[in-house]
């Protein structure tokens, strides 16, 4: 998988794509990240990349001029599966979302910031717009990177586990359940006996009742 990001503020980006499993992935050959700084293509020698509001208004709106560059040079080079803008007014990312992305092969993912970007990048370019809470951010680098942890992680190969991705949270609309390692008793909290019997079904039998329970108690909202 390749991983265009398109962002005025690069470094932000640098930390977490360096570290851990997006590292590894990175480091194995099974995921490319490139972060594309929009002051590139600046429109003056100053780097202007933003204006005024048409209308009036606070705030700032990025220009057409420096992403559009951008993304006529990177789809100048091949194909892309979607193009991203990363919004607090896109579609929530939930992990059937996370999913279906992961088995794209090339995407764009476009960093707002100030008070957005120009409406008509919205209308030429963009495929899908994801917003990663009910909350607003400085700028869509942070939710870039949420969005691309949650992407690569789910790659074939990434994960020293295979199964480790499929019993997370959410994969089956339930959080997930307790889990437990050693030692198996600690200031007089014991491990359930039912994960040390070795009765594989029943141990997963108990894991499905513990993670509804989770569920009906933190999050009802997933069983509807």
């Amino acid at each position: 998988m390749r991983i265009d990001i398109l962002t005025c503020l690069p470094e932000l980006l640098v930390s977490p794509f360096a570290h851990s499993i997006v590292k590894r992935a990175q480091d194995k050959g099974l995921a490319e990240i490139h972060v594309h700084d929009l002051r590139q293509h600046a429109i003056n020698k100053h780097g202007q990349i933003d204006d005024y509001v048409f209308g009036g208004g606070a705030g700032m709106v990025l220009r057409v001029e420096p992403i559009a560059a951008w993304m006529d040079a990177l789809q100048a080079e091949r194909p892309y599966d979607a193009i991203i803008y990363l919004t607090p007014d896109g579609q929530t990312l939930r992990q059937p979302l996370a999913n279906r992305l992961s088995l794209f092969q090339n995407i764009i993912m476009l960093c707002g910031h100030y008070k957005g970007i120009d409406e008509r990048i919205r209308q030429t370019y963009i495929t899908h717009e994801i917003s990663v809470g009910d909350y607003v951010l400085s700028g869509g680098e942070l939710g870039a990177a949420i969005l691309v942890d949650a992407v690569v992680r789910l790659l074939p190969g990434v994960l020293g586990n295979e199964e480790s991705a499929l019993s997370d949270s959410f994969q089956d609309d339930l959080l997930a359940p307790p889990v437990y390692t050693r030692p198996a008793e600690w200031r007089g909290q014991a491990v359930p006996d039912i994960l040390l019997s070795g009765n594989t079904p029943k141990i997963e039998e108990w894991r499905h009742e513990q993670a509804l329970a989770r569920t009906q108690a933190r999050r009802p909202d997933l069983l509807l």
